[in-house]
């Protein structure tokens, strides 16, 4: 039960409704994964506001900062960014062809295997996506100051434990 203290959402109101409507349901679900739901929504509107900056969209960051973390030459393989992207083969594929031709990234052959594809950032590519991580990261550190970095880091520590048991398969 809220405190007096404790700000209200709109899922406070849902879960309620719920509880309310359907007691013989447990809706303490929906006070996790609707706020995530909700939280994806607000996070997916300020990222593209940091990337509007750039002139980049969500998904080319996603794949330039793929790249970016592997440090110098940048490169991973086509099938590599697609786990990292988590995407399909033909969408990281439409999405190749759209970063090498606005100068992002370019393709690469593999030596020794024709059926492989290493995708590469240029300079350009790797100095958009660092300043628009800058950026990101400056609106990201705003929307967690008022967390306090103890609850900061709890929350990812919780968040890191939902997503392990997803990534396990979720059962």
């Amino acid at each position: 039960m809220k405190t007096a203290r404790e700000p209200r959402d709109e899922v406070d109101g849902i879960v309620e409704s719920w509880g309310r409507e359907r007691p013989d349901f447990d809706p303490e679900p929906l006070a996790v994964f609707s706020r995530m739901v909700r939280l994806t929504y607000h996070i997916d509107k300020m990222r593209r506001q940091a990337f509007t900056r750039h002139s980049i969209e969500s998904w080319e960051f996603e794949m330039l900062a793929a790249l970016r973390r592997q440090g110098p030459p940048y490169r991973l393989t086509a099938g590599r960014l697609m786990q990292e992207t988590l995407v399909s083969s033909g969408t990281v594929t439409n999405r190749i062809d759209r970063m090498v031709a606005r100068g992002n990234a370019r393709r690469l052959p593999d030596p020794t295997d024709k059926r492989v594809v290493h995708v590469e950032a240029t300079p350009a590519g790797v100095e958009l996506v660092d300043q628009a991580m800058a950026d990101l990261l400056d609106l990201e550190s705003e929307q967690l100051d008022g967390l306090g970095a103890n609850s900061s880091r709890e929350l990812a520590a919780l968040l890191r434990e939902l997503l392990a048991h997803f990534e396990r398969g979720g059962k």
